[in-house]
């Protein structure tokens, strides 16, 4: 049998390059799989980073809602669709967020008085540097924010928790009235009672005073001292907490009435409670709730929003208030010159016993109406800003 000799002589060299090969390939194909997981984490990162961002963003903006200035540019701004645009939106300049993660910019639309949609875009601080090819990583975040009033169950032109005395030429209407010169009021609610009173207290009219709705007094069973109180979910001492305007009670006389800064509402007069008379004016958005500890007289000009008085209210000229008037004391109303002294929207008097005078009495010329848009304005827009109770907020592409 003949045997063949193999000659084997540099296959060692072969082998060692096949294997110097193969676990190089293993090598590259790790580092290459590191760096993908590597570049995916880290875009996950500064998307999560982003997103958080546009989130303090938007939180940023329902936080700092009850500011004056804030809340009366948001209130100014025309329903969407509006004509144009632009009146029914509000930039949101570009602001870096407190944790020094990234920035954030976008726009707030109004959908309604009531509710308003905030588009907020948040960006990584990587991005922002401009290091990042493509642009970079960025979140666009919306929430619908509604306006969260106050639950006060108004059906009167005037709630009384006391005796009531009217005389004069006074006149006490439960007809939904629209002031002079307000737009965007809607429909006209239905009439409601002229006075409406607590089981056990009583009125008494004299002279040409006239007390008119449906029914023009009623004497309601459900009317209880907490209605002077408490709203919904909000007392009257957590509601003159929130108060933007707070004064000790004194004779106010001519001095309550709008103010003015070169060309702009001036919000740092104590004394200025919008203009509700000029409803288009630098302060006809001005709608701030004022508490006054102590007993207040109060002889003109104008205000809008909510009035709340621990003590007495005296009116004695031609002093008007839109919106919600609570006193937790005694009302009265004396002469009125040559305009009557005005509440449109509503009038709770609770007439506690704390108070030495425990009787309403209106007389003069004064004029109280029931008015439907001055309540719904003075509540929406004192309201503070609050997410929906589920689904508030979307991821927008």
């Amino acid at each position: 049998m003949k045997h063949v000799l193999k000659n084997e002589r540099g296959m060692a060299l072969a082998i060692a390059i096949v294997a110097l090969v193969v676990v190089g390939a293993l090598i590259a194909g790790a580092l290459f799989s590191g760096t993908q997981e590597q570049r995916v984490a880290e875009n996950v990162r500064r998307a999560q980073a982003s997103f958080g961002v546009a989130e303090e963003g938007v939180y940023d903006i329902i936080r700092n809602w009850s500011v004056d200035t804030i809340r009366m540019r948001y209130a100014g701004m025309y329903p969407y669709p509006g004509s144009p645009v632009s009146l029914s939106q509000s930039a949101i300049a570009k602001k870096t967020a407190a944790s020094k993660t990234g920035s954030y910019n976008g726009t707030i639309t109004k959908l309604n008085d009531g509710m308003y949609l905030v588009d907020m875009t948040g960006q990584d601080t990587m991005s922002l540097a401009g290091r990042i090819r493509g642009g970079g990583s960025s979140q666009r975040m919306g929430l619908i924010t509604r306006i969260r009033p106050l639950a006060l169950n108004i059906q009167a032109a005037v709630t009384s928790g006391g005796t009531n005395f009217v005389a004069g030429n006074v006149n006490i209407a439960g007809a939904d009235s629209v002031p002079d010169g307000w737009t965007g009021c809607g429909s006209k609610d239905s009439t409601k009672a002229g006075v409406r009173m607590q089981v056990g207290d009583s009125i008494s009219k004299s002279g040409n005073a006239k007390i008119t709705g449906t029914p023009p007094v009623v004497h309601d069973p459900t009317l209880k001292d907490s209605s002077f109180s408490i709203y919904g979910d909000v007392t009257f001492t957590q509601l003159a907490a929130m108060a933007n305007i707070k004064l000790t009670g004194q004779n106010f006389s001519n001095g309550i009435g709008p103010a003015f800064l070169n060309g702009q509402c001036d919000l740092t007069v104590q004394t200025n409670w919008g203009s509700p008379t000029a409803p288009t004016g630098p302060c006809g958005n001005y709608f701030p709730i004022i508490y006054i500890n102590g007993d207040a007289t109060i002889n003109g000009q104008e205000g809008q929003g909510i009035l709340l008085i621990n003590g007495g209210l005296s009116v004695q000229g031609g002093f008007q208030f839109y919106g919600v008037t609570i006193v937790k004391g005694s009302v009265k109303t004396s002469g009125g010159g040559g305009s009557p002294a005005h509440f449109w929207g509503a009038l709770m008097a609770q007439d506690t016993v704390q108070f030495a005078d425990t009787v309403n009495n209106f007389s003069g010329g004064a004029t109280m109406l029931y008015s439907k848009c001055a309540i719904l304005k003075a509540l929406d827009k004192t309201g503070t800003g609050s997410m929906l109770r589920s689904r508030a907020w979307v991821q927008l592409f």
